[in-house]
């Protein structure tokens, strides 16, 4: 599947020379150089291996301007502009600077199959160009031969052993050698497990070959969904639910009003748009797109850091703008994911913990597009959030039909945070910010004073529950009306000695809507 805004130039300054099987490919590109080169090469029959080798100058910059950094993939010659994905044989951007493709075989990030005659077209994508400009060269070796046994793709279940009805854990954003990350399918299996998940989303950059692998990989218990980050130029796309070897084009730009077919391609197979790290300060990875077409928001990227705060209060003042859920009209869910790439990176931090009938492909994603989840930092955090009026229950991402005057009482329980407190933010900011227990349990640190509002609305309630298998656990109850609070969610944060602009994130919640108005719709 693609969908590329098909502007792609061919480099003016590109030169080759034959030298028996070896195609020579050089070349400078400027400042201002197209989004994506296209350097053809004519290809024989009876060619059983591809391989292509890639260099290119890095000259010194001054502090602040970028320097020079050049992906590369290629294209068999079925195809390489956009509308047809039929020619895409891989993409390693600039994470390899070789490849292979065979047959039989391919370098991770590459599709195996038959070296076809006919022009293929190595393609180059200039992500940043120096002000001396950016000199290549490309080195394509055709090696001749019998094709060797065709590649057999060993894809992942698209259900796995679960428990049922329940809460499932999941990092829906990870990276293996099959892009720019350092692990090996095997090894990312191993970390998610070590990490007490259920799942993961495969979502390696612009390419499939990871879809064909897992099978060989996944444990009974595990659950792995075919995904991609798709990485434009105006922000990332997380993709999540692809059939196994469908591919997403990246090749476009947010003015060429692409996103809505990529969206409604998702969406006929059951996959969901994801508009990962909107904040991010590197080149290309701020979302820039809007919101419209997407199903849910990467609120929590890795590590909580500044980017994850921005994002946050942009998700929270989105769920105002946008109505807050009411009258039918739609709201965003909030999701999670470690982003993992190096063996540094903690798998599962964070990691979004959903309400599921089952521990499937579809199951899973189904509750996500409903907002049936919170964002946590480890396995080791728990919460649980219910809001009761009327003589009624809703859970996160539910609506709790009231009246706008009658009491509701938010009870959180949350294990796995030895101190803390839990915060209460509604429509109207933040309700209460009320402490968790020390690890004795004994006592509490107070709450930083924050944004909390004065306590017009309700009333707060702090209990200790016995040591459990999980944990010690601590409620916390607040009472709010509907007329307050159109919504309310939870945020749990670490109580810090340090002044800092905000405290570390433990776990957020999706919102649970208050009131009589029509339930949110999903696509």
């Amino acid at each position: 599947m693609t969908f590329s805004a098909d502007t792609p130039s061919e480099p003016e300054a590109a030169t080759s020379r034959r030298d028996d099987l070896t195609r020579i490919l050089e070349g400078r590109l400027g400042p201002g150089a197209p989004d994506w080169v296209y350097l053809p090469v004519d290809v024989p029959r009876g060619v059983a291996e591809l391989a292509v080798r890639y260099e290119y100058d890095r000259p010194a910059t001054p502090p602040g301007v970028p320097g020079n950094a050049l992906d590369i993939g290629v294209f068999d010659p079925r195809g390489h502009r956009g509308g047809d994905p039929a020619g895409f044989r891989g993409w390693s951007g600039g994470a390899r600077d070789a490849f292979v493709i065979s047959a039989s075989d391919a370098t991770p990030g590459y599709l195996p199959g038959p070296i076809q005659p006919g022009t293929w077209h190595v393609a180059l994508g200039p992500y940043t160009v120096a002000p001396q400009g950016l000199a290549y060269r490309v080195e394509v070796t055709l090696r001749p031969g019998e094709p060797g046994e065709p590649f057999v793709p060993n894809p992942a279940p698209l259900r796995a052993t679960g428990r049922g009805p329940t809460w499932y854990r999941g990092d829906l954003h990870t990276h293996t050698v099959h892009s720019d990350g350092v692990r090996e399918p095997a090894e990312l299996v191993a970390a998610a497990r070590s990490a007490g998940l259920d799942f993961v989303v495969s979502t390696e950059h612009n390419t499939t070959s990871a879809h064909g692998v897992w099978g060989h990989h996944v444990p009974e218990d595990l659950l792995v969904v075919n995904g991609e980050e798709v990485t434009t130029r105006n922000g990332h796309l997380v993709v999540a639910g692809l059939p196994a070897g469908t591919w997403i084009d990246w090749r476009f730009r947010a003015v060429d009003g692409v996103l809505h077919r990529v969206a409604e391609a998702l969406h006929g197979f059951g996959g969901l748009a994801i508009a990962a790290h909107p904040f991010c300060p590197y080149v290309g990875c701020a979302w820039k797109f809007g919101f419209a077409e997407v199903d849910a928001v990467e609120v929590w990227n890795g590590p909580w850091t500044p980017d994850d705060e921005v994002s946050l209060r942009q998700w929270d003042a989105a769920l105002v703008a946008g109505g807050a859920g009411l009258d039918g009209g739609r709201w965003l869910p909030a999701v999670g994911s470690s982003d993992t790439h190096a063996h540094g990176d903690t798998v599962g931090l964070g990691q979004t913990v959903v309400w599921a009938e089952d521990l499937s492909r579809d199951a899973i994603l189904a509750g996500v597009r409903a907002g049936r989840s919170y964002v946590a930092e480890s396995a080791a955090v728990e919460v649980t959030f219910q809001a009761t009026g009327a003589g009624r229950t809703a859970g996160i991402g539910e609506r709790l039909p009231v009246g706008s005057d009658a009491p509701v009482e938010l009870a959180v329980t949350v294990r796995g945070v030895e101190s803390g407190f839990v915060r209460f933010v509604s429509d109207e900011g933040t309700l209460a910010q009320l402490p968790l227990p020390t690890p004795t349990g004994t006592g509490s640190r107070p709450a930083p004073a924050g944004d909390s509002r004065p306590e017009v609305d309700g009333q707060a309630e702090v209990e200790v529950e016995a040591g459990t298998e999980q944990g010690e656990a601590a409620q916390v109850t607040w009472t709010t009306t509907a007329a307050v609070s159109k919504y309310v969610r939870v945020e749990v944060r670490h109580t810090s000695s340090q002044p800092t602009v905000f405290e570390g994130m433990a776990a957020f919640t999706n919102p649970i809507f208050l009131g009589v108005d029509h339930p949110a719709e999903r696509h």
